[in-house]
């Protein structure tokens, strides 16, 4: 008697039926429950404010939209086309009445967090600054402006001024001049802007960049490490849409208008990318070198542009289980409001759960970033940063490629986050970026684990731009 073999590939195909039968049930049921939940908190919200704030289950047409119509082009097609079996079928259909709070710009109108929001003094902090601006860490050149050959210069100067004319009087000369011709404040600087990814904030840049610069670095560049807007420590109002330009408009009035920066590098990682290659379009003129690490970059017609973001980043898919979860908040409004609901707003408890379990006085900045968002911000940001944003790309990387700007672009070989095809996308849109595949590396240990590695090449980065005078100080 013969015992059948099975073949590799009906095993395969077997397989990945199973896989996309479970998917289905799996999906047909968060649907549902998504619905469910959005029952829930129209009673809910009516109830602790007085006013059920729409939603995304209603066509375009409906709820939102006479709030959007001003800016509904900067409104991603993503919050109204995500598929959804019971809100297709018309099954389910709920009236509601529009809040009216989404207006233009970065919102100055209703401010106040939600019932389901956390209302700790570290998340609402900033409700207490009148005037509107993200959180950004400043960090200036060191004080100590000159180098040791400088010093040595100016001590013979001024011990032995006779000799010094007579043996090298043109190099004493111009020593002299760099070291007195300006102070600190008006000697020429270089800016680096950095912008962190989705549930991220500034601490990425100032607890792994920032200790690791080294001594010419600190001397010469003037660093700022931003929070975006509706992360970390900056605003996170609920009259916002959060679009790609909201963002933009908050990096230039707090960075670059307010420290009047004539010049700057850019540091970007993921969702932070968008942002930067925007505002690198913008400020053409004024960027010296943009430095992209795993940028979201998918190559695809403008009009289906952000549909095919949402699925290269967040498809409906169990395996693996990062992508499920990246499913879960993506496609699903309630369901994600849910899950901020009971980790956001009480991060403060899980925080003390984990310092008990792990016994630890302070937690790894990484995993209480991940809860410094409202699901107001994270949401929106989501749609109108990373896929709707993903309509421009194309017009962005355009105009840098036209202007010749410097791109390096960095992704870990084991990116599981955001495709490593991006940066290959971002090389054949920009034939002169600079594409670098990290091996052994992900979406995070391309800078974890890695930080002298990486803070080295940065500098290699900006050096290669540096103005003359400042390339020679840091060759001391």
């Amino acid at each position: 008697m013969t015992v059948p073999i099975v073949s590799p590939i009906f095993s395969g195909k077997t397989a990945e039926f199973l896989v996309s039968a479970m998917s289905s049930i799996v999906f047909l049921f968060l649907d549902f429950l998504d619905i469910l939940l959005c029952v829930f908190f129209k009673i809910v919200d009516e109830f602790f404010e007085g006013n059920a704030g729409p939603c995304y289950c209603h066509n375009r047409g409906e709820g939102r939209a006479g709030a959007i119509d001003e800016r509904g082009s900067e409104v991603s097609e993503t919050l109204y086309g995500r598929e959804n079996v019971f809100r297709e079928m018309g099954s389910v259909r709920f009236p509601r009445k529009s809040a009216g709070f989404v207006k233009n710009g970065g919102g100055n109108g209703i401010v106040g967090n939600r019932w389901s929001d956390c209302g700790c003094e570290s998340c609402v902090s900033w409700m207490s600054i009148g005037d509107q601006r993200l959180h950004v860490v400043v960090k200036q050149p060191s004080k100590d402006v000159f180098s040791p050959v400088e010093e040595c210069w100016i001590a013979i100067e001024f011990v032995f001024p006779l000799v010094a004319l007579e043996v090298a009087h043109v190099v004493v000369l111009i020593r002299f001049t760099d070291a007195f011709g300006s102070d600190c404040s008006s000697r020429p600087t270089e800016n680096v802007i950095f912008l962190h990814g989705f549930l991220s904030s500034s601490l990425i840049w100032t607890e792994m960049v920032f200790p690791n610069l080294s001594e010419p670095t600190k001397r010469n560049y003037r660093l700022f490490a931003v929070d975006l807007l509706g992360f970390g420590r900056s605003p996170k109002p609920r009259d916002c849409l959060y679009t790609l330009r909201d963002h933009l408009e908050m990096v230039e009035k707090s960075v670059i208008d307010a420290f009047q920066l004539s010049s700057f590098h850019l540091v970007a990682h993921s969702m932070g990318c968008i942002v930067a290659v925007a505002l690198a379009a913008k400020h053409s003129k004024s960027v010296k070198s943009i430095t992209l690490l795993a940028p979201p970059y998918f190559m695809s017609p403008k009009d289906g542009a952000s549909l095919t973001a949402l699925r290269g980043l967040a498809d409906r898919k169990l395996w693996p289980p990062l992508l499920f979860g990246s499913a879960v908040m993506a496609w699903y409004e309630h369901l994600g409001r849910g899950v901020c609901f009971l980790f956001c707003r009480n991060h403060r408890a899980w925080e003390w759960i984990l310092k008990l379990l792990t016994r630890r006085r302070d937690l790894h900045f990484m995993f209480t970033d991940m809860t410094k968002h409202t699901h107001h911000s994270a949401w929106h940001t989501m749609h109108n940063v990373i896929c709707g944003g993903a309509k421009s790309m194309d017009e962005f990387l355009e105009a840098l490629r036209d202007s010749k700007a410097k791109i390096h672009v960095i992704q870990g070989a084991q990116d599981h986050v955001v495709p490593v095809e991006c940066s290959s996308n971002i090389k054949m849109k920009v034939p002169q970026a600079e594409v670098e595949i990290i091996a052994n590396a992900d979406h995070n240990t391309i800078i974890l684990n890695r930080e002298r590695e990486f803070t080295q090449n940065l500098e290699r980065i900006w050096a290669s731009t540096a103005d003359n005078k400042i390339a020679a100080r840091m060759s001391f």
